[in-house]
């Protein structure tokens, strides 16, 4: 896992918008500026988020992105190395090798056995992993439902509402307009 990047944290924050969603599919034009960013932005996280199966996408008119399986089975692990990659946290350079004094070559007693850095790196590594394994998407969907006061969430819920009802008004408007 290399850096985690804002792709994640938006990635993350969209998710949250499904949870609870009773299955209406929600565009990612609408969940970008819920979040405040580009369409285009959320538009390169989801395919990524897709392919790991954590979203699916229903097309049409009245189509969006649902989750592709329950809440409680998503990882925020899962999540990141979705956006992210499965990359290392840290990577060793054996710089160990490299001291000016080895002027022959670095000698076995440096050299032998794993860095202790990068055992010290590895280890910061699996905790990290272990920690984001552990908390799901269900987990944190269930705080914010928690913290947020229900008329907020209703606000949402209608917001996101009156976006699909406009789609649809649009669309249903413009195909009984065309001359066919």
């Amino acid at each position: 896992m290399a850096h985690i990047t804002a792709s994640v944290e938006y990635g993350i924050h969209c998710l949250l918008w499904l949870v609870g969603n009773d299955g209406r599919p929600v565009s990612s034009r609408d969940l970008a500026e819920l979040q405040g960013v580009s369409p285009s932005f959320i538009a390169k996280i989801f395919p990524k988020l897709e392919k790991a199966g954590i979203l699916k996408a229903s097309e049409g008119v009245r189509g969006g992105y649902l989750l592709a399986r329950p809440a409680q089975d998503i990882s925020f692990l899962d999540i990141v190395d979705a956006i992210e990659g499965d990359k290392p946290l840290f990577e060793c350079q054996e710089v160990r090798e490299r001291c000016a004094l080895f002027t022959a070559g670095a000698p076995d007693w440096a050299t032998h056995g794993p860095c202790a850095v990068h055992a010290v790196m590895m280890q910061a590594e699996q905790a990290m992993r272990a920690a984001l394994a552990a908390q799901t998407l269900a987990d944190v969907g269930a705080r914010f439902h928690q913290k947020a006061p229900a008329a907020f969430l209703a606000e949402a819920n209608d917001w996101i509402g009156q976006r699909l009802a406009d789609r649809t008004l649009r669309t249903g408007r413009r195909s009984r307009d065309d001359p066919g």
